[in-house]
């Protein structure tokens, strides 16, 4: 999913949100707000937050599964003239950046559910405290 397709998405979900409760102009409040008082959590979090429980998932499967097989695949031949797509092993990527970890550190998490699950939540606890992750 890129940048462009989760603001409209969560700009769609924001949206439905002030319609549901009937907030207008002139009586506007801040997104945060919004979702603080729908007891709801940003779809930048959600994705983000089951992207990384899918890696985990994917990373506690056996060696010749061919969702681990892909996840490390590296397309042979030449690349379109431009700036790379940004594709979803590269925003994973960026994050892991981020983050200061390695896909070998990150191997060594997921086999311990229960550090992966702390590890997720960790995540999720950054971006409820208002700091970006996704974004190197």
């Amino acid at each position: 999913m890129t940048e462009s397709d989760l603001t409209k998405l969560s700009t769609f979900h924001t949206e439905n949100l002030r319609r549901i409760l009937r907030i207008f102009w002139p009586n506007t409040i801040s997104n945060q707000q919004l979702l603080a008082q729908c007891n709801r959590e940003s779809l930048e979090t959600i994705v983000t937050r089951r992207r990384w429980k899918w890696i985990g998932h994917v990373m506690r499967r056996e060696q010749d599964s061919t969702t681990r097989t892909v996840l490390h695949r590296t397309p042979e031949g030449k690349h379109k003239r431009g700036r790379p797509k940004n594709t979803w092993r590269r925003t994973v990527e960026g994050e892991l950046k981020t983050l200061n970890h390695t896909w070998g550190t990150i191997k060594r998490l997921a086999q311990n559910r229960q550090e992966w699950r702390s590890f997720v939540a960790a995540l999720h606890a950054k971006r409820h405290n208002g700091q970006s992750v996704s974004k190197p």
